[in-house]
């Protein structure tokens, strides 16, 4: 369970989850390399890229422990195998699914189901749920975030969709315990043109706004 903990822990103190999603695998290790540079170290790439699984196994031996890495969109306990032995260290899926949540206690990978209403938020935690994504979290909005916490304190909630700069504190300020950011942060314009000094200033602004840090010399060029 330490290495459970730990991973935990970095995801926690880091409060975003950076989702990378793309057309085809090519430039996942770049765009992983350029967010990581702006601070967010906490990074999943989504299985509904093509590829995916193979960039990942060769990302998590290139980055080690600088970087912790999850799969995302990840629908069933087979898939969620996969992920692990390819160098996931954290699963995350928009549903829940109570096998793929299983395997990962049983791996001691932390497991992000996702849920929408109480009811599914309290039976992802019930199952061993680490973390619960919230998701699509634009649809309710950090209002419902604190409503939920009101009876169900000690769930961690991890809303995801339609997070950004503009908003994400106010999503932390209502109970949630960190945030999966993804088409705000990485912008499919930005990887298409090979712009990493850009994204790579993307993510540090969503750093600096989540954790309320001073402008870095980076932010002010």
């Amino acid at each position: 369970m330490a290495q459970q903990d730990s991973v935990l822990d970095r995801i926690l103190a880091t409060k975003l989850i950076a989702i990378v999603r793309l057309n085809s695998a090519d430039q996942l290790l770049q765009v992983a390399e350029a967010i990581a540079a702006g601070g967010i170290d906490i990074i999943e790439f989504t299985l509904t890229t093509p590829g995916a699984l193979e960039v990942l196994q060769k990302a998590s031996a290139y980055f080690g422990d600088r970087v912790v890495l999850g799969a995302g969109t990840v629908l069933d306990s087979e898939t969620g195998l996969l992920a692990i032995q390819a160098g996931a260290r954290f699963i995350v899926s928009p549903i829940l699914n109570l096998d793929l949540v299983r395997l990962c206690r049983r791996y001691s990978v932390p497991a992000l189901p996702g849920a929408y209403t109480p009811t599914e938020i309290m039976q992802a935690w019930e199952a061993g749920a680490d973390l619960v994504k919230v998701f699509p979290a634009e649809t309710l909005g950090p209002a419902y975030i604190k409503a939920v916490k009101a009876p169900l304190p000690q769930v961690r909630l991890v809303p995801t969709g339609g997070i950004s700069t503009e908003n994400a504190r106010t999503y932390l300020d209502a109970g949630a315990v960190a945030l999966g950011v993804g088409s705000s942060l990485v912008d499919a314009h930005l990887v298409h043109a090979g712009a990493w000094e850009a994204l790579q200033l993307r993510a540090q602004n969503l750093w600096s706004a989540v954790h309320r840090g001073a402008i870095s010399d980076l932010q002010r060029a």
